[in-house]
């Protein structure tokens, strides 16, 4: 298929948002997807530490959305010797249509010797900043709050200067008292995914998922914090959205105080999953990433498969030195 080349108007400058002057479009989906030269990802290296980090997770039984998540990055994170620790258990209380992770009823409560695993996993990496997200669990009283604030404070009594970021669900009916939990034990990031735009933000998340609460969780976030933390969140492309509604979305992300931004096209898991829309092209994340240098975001990391953990160590460092916007 040729690719489609598409003549902006010379670059202006509106709300703050630069157009580009001249970008390839996205790849049309047939009914079989096949993905793209630029989507193509290299298996594991017998040079780098992917086993190593393989061997160590599954021995101290831990998971990571690496794995559960079928990330396409997890040849090269693990080899970098990182990853993604996934705490509260395999299940999920919640069906996104785009997520791969197992969905259902929890039939164990949470672990409470987790926490202290992933703290001898992370010392035992040598992880300069650790990276903790979880399943959604519904059916726990404080929504795994209390077990996200375990986890990072085991981290850090193992590895005193690693910095925490944590990538949490939005704790639905208990989200103020949720977020004093989790922010007591004093993560230098939280993350909270938007994950799509306002007009899909139902159809793919569900009914009790919310786009304008899952704003107000990164706002509050910072109001609630007492210390410099930096908020994040992720979005998906290629779910159906417009590149002017994920614009949008940048824009009500910035306005609620986020300091960095993830842009990632979707990979369909599975014939029940959403299907995929479009091939995003490198070009049109090149310009979503300077739409949202524009808005002021501290760091843009924007790419066809971008994660929104992926190189989260260089995000961080990028917002907080002035970096700014990366494509990959």
């Amino acid at each position: 298929m040729r690719l489609t080349r598409v003549e902006h108007e010379p670059a202006v400058v509106s709300h703050g948002v630069r157009t580009l002057p001249d970008v390839e479009t996205s790849l049309p989906v047939a009914e079989r997807p096949r993905r793209p030269e630029w989507m193509k990802v290299r298996a594991p290296s017998a040079d780098g530490r992917f086993y190593d980090v393989k061997k160590l997770l599954h021995g101290l039984q831990l998971n990571t959305v690496c794995e559960e998540a079928r990330c396409p990055n997890i040849s090269e994170c693990w080899g970098r010797g990182t990853a993604t620790f996934q705490i509260l258990g395999e299940t999920c209380t919640r069906a996104c249509r785009y997520c791969y992770v197992h969905s259902g009823k929890p039939q164990d409560a949470p672990d409470p010797l987790e926490p202290l695993r992933v703290g001898q996993a992370a010392a035992q990496m040598q992880l300069k900043h650790v990276v903790v997200t979880s399943v959604d669990r519904d059916d726990v009283p404080d929504r795994g709050a209390g077990h996200f604030a375990a986890t990072i404070r085991a981290i850090k009594a193992k590895l005193p200067h690693a910095s925490v970021e944590v990538l949490t669900p939005d704790f639905l009916g208990v989200e103020e008292a949720a977020l004093r939990t989790v922010l007591a034990a004093r993560p230098e990031v939280f993350n909270h995914n938007i994950e799509t735009v306002r007009r899909l933000h139902r159809t793919m998340r569900g009914a009790k998922a919310s786009y304008d609460t899952a704003l107000w969780l990164l706002r509050r976030a910072k109001q609630l914090a007492g210390y410099p933390v930096l908020t994040k969140s992720g979005i998906i492309v290629g779910l159906g959205e417009t590149n002017d509604e994920v614009v949008e979305t940048m824009r009500d992300l910035r306005g609620h105080g986020v300091d960095v931004v993830t842009i990632g096209q979707y990979l369909q898991p599975s014939g029940k999953h959403a299907a995929i829309d479009r091939w995003v092209h490198p070009d049109e994340f090149r310009w979503l990433r300077e739409q949202g240098e524009a808005l002021g975001f501290g760091s843009v990391f924007a790419g066809p498969l971008v994660r929104s953990s992926y190189r989260a160590d260089e995000q961080r460092h990028a917002a907080e030195t002035g970096r700014g916007a990366i494509a990959y």
